[in-house]
């Protein structure tokens, strides 16, 4: 059975989900969403698996004769808690070169009516063609809502770029200071949105975002957010910071971890009572479990991670709070609403880690995140300010000129030479043309007539030696592009960061 890569059970009545070689939902149809929940994209199949199965959801996924068996009975944990027992449909598929299989459930007992060589029955004759009407109109919407993202994307490249350089350069006490932080802060908070509205009209909401890092630059990034002048800063509180020399590698969405750890710091920081000092302690080590371990209401099988903790001795929680601390809206904080540490555990959980809380009244809080994590090192890429400035030749290739006079502005302002070109013709023409020796190629992935990957292979073969940049505030990067991809929007200081890693390389 073949789906085109549009997954076109989407709009399907029934459950039905997309799951990858690692047992993770990548897709799911309205019918999935309507009786699990909305949480169910990119997390795994076994968190849906019911009690009483004979066997787990990776023992079933993983058994030789899967797609030949006669249609399984499953029993699955559905909204509210609740189990129900419905028949399993099981084909294979391949996505992007990687085989997934697309598991189809119905009612104990019913006809199946997708199963090959039996007819269709002519109520499900009409759900598909209703379901063709609904992907149409979909897909004119997605096409919509793409174009903004990209439009919107890149506005807020040149305004973040320009706002960053401006405070990066400008006195700590100086009076207009603080409305340009709150000017970055609403930009940064436009960039989550044109992210998330990237995401939406995306065609295939892959996990690709998750690149291997080391998350003590997250971690040092979070610290300083409350640290530098400006209406978040924290000077009642003293902070310790205590990161793991030789961190092992892990896998996540940079921007998402980081909104986890900044909702959990910020949560320390007020939990400690203005008119008093308080201490925050962020830490961050290596852990290796030999056998299953239990920390609160985690569970964490045997393997590696890494551990990040987060400790205040502020006011602490009630015991009798404790159970629902991971509850959408419930809060300790008057006058307070929103998603709180159930988006912080959401996060958390979907990049396959675990959320252990403890607590004591007056006695302060430790929140201990724990993510899978590989026995390899990726170099700590903390720089300081002088160690940023170059004065390698850039060509930076864009067809917004919005961003192509940012780039400009920014990296001169570090000692580069920078070149620049609104098209790929131009930039090969530039290149023809001689005279300069271009270190680094930046371009955006997403151009008229040719795209960033086409002039990139063209690049290659004319200039070997030159590194590439790849960036785009919606395509996602392939495979062995991680390193060297910028996502959009992107302030002064990580395109500068990003510069000088990609340069440094061998």
């Amino acid at each position: 059975m073949k789906f085109d890569s549009q997954f076109d059970l989407e709009s399907a009545g029934w459950p039905a989900v997309l799951v990858d070689s690692q047992g993770v939902m990548c897709r799911a149809s309205q019918g999935a969403f309507a009786v699990f929940g909305s949480m169910l994209e990119h997390v795994y199949l076994a968190s849906i698996w019911g009690a009483g199965n004979e066997l787990t959801a990776e023992q079933f996924l993983g058994r030789p004769d899967l797609l030949t068996a006669p249609p399984a009975k499953i029993k699955f944990r559905t909204k509210g808690n609740m189990t129900l027992e419905l028949q399993v449909l099981v084909s294979g598929y391949t996505r992007d070169g990687q085989k997934c299989l697309v598991l189809q459930m119905f009612p104990a007992g019913s006809a199946l009516p997708l199963v090959e060589g039996q007819s269709i029955s002519p109520e499900a004759k009409a759900q598909l063609a209703e379901a063709v009407q609904q992907k149409q109109k979909l897909d004119c919407a997605l096409k919509l809502a793409r174009t903004v993202a990209l439009d919107f994307n890149n506005a807020l490249t040149s305004i973040l770029g320009h706002i960053s350089l401006i405070l990066e350069k400008m006195e700590p006490d100086h009076p207009w200071r603080r409305s340009l932080m709150e000017a970055e802060k609403a930009a940064e908070r436009g960039a989550e949105i044109a992210n998330d509205l990237a995401a939406f009209s995306r065609q295939e909401k892959d996990v690709r975002a998750q690149q291997t890092g080391n998350l003590n630059a997250v971690l040092r990034r979070t610290v300083e957010v409350f640290q530098k002048p400006g209406p978040s800063q924290s000077i009642h509180v003293e902070w310790h910071l205590d990161l793991e020399s030789r961190l092992y590698s892990a896998n996540f969405d940079e921007a998402k971890m980081q909104q986890a750890f900044v909702k959990v710091v910020e949560n320390a920081v007020q939990a400690i009572p203005k008119e008093r000092r308080g201490k925050v302690q962020v830490s961050c080590r290596n852990l290796e479990l030999s056998e299953p371990t239990h920390d609160q209401s985690a569970n964490l099988a045997p393997g590696s991670y890494v551990c990040v903790e987060v400790k205040d001795d502020g006011c602490g929680i009630a015991s009798d709070m404790m159970p629902r601390i991971f509850e959408p809206f419930f809060t300790t904080k008057y006058g307070h609403r929103g998603l709180g540490l159930a988006w912080v555990y959401g996060i958390i959980t979907n990049h396959g880690g675990n959320v252990a809380i403890s607590s004591e009244l007056d006695h302060g809080t430790s929140v201990r995140v724990y993510l899978p994590a590989n026995k390899k090192f990726v170099k700590d890429t903390a720089r300081k300010i002088e160690e940023l400035h170059g004065s390698e030749t850039i060509l930076m290739v864009d067809d917004e000129d919005l961003l192509l006079t940012m780039g400009q502005m920014v990296l001169s302002a570090f000692g580069y030479k920078v070149l620049t070109a609104t098209s790929g013709e131009k930039a090969l023409a530039l290149i023809k043309k001689g005279g300069d020796r271009i270190d680094l190629l930046i371009t955006d992935l997403v151009m008229p007539q040719m795209s960033g990957r086409e002039l990139a292979e063209k690049v290659r073969e004319l200039l070997p030696d030159t590194k590439i940049l790849f960036s785009s505030g919606y395509v996602r990067p392939a495979s062995g592009e991680e390193d060297n991809y910028l996502q959009k929007p992107f302030t002064s200081q990580g395109l500068v960061h990003k510069v000088k890693q990609v340069l440094s390389t061998q």
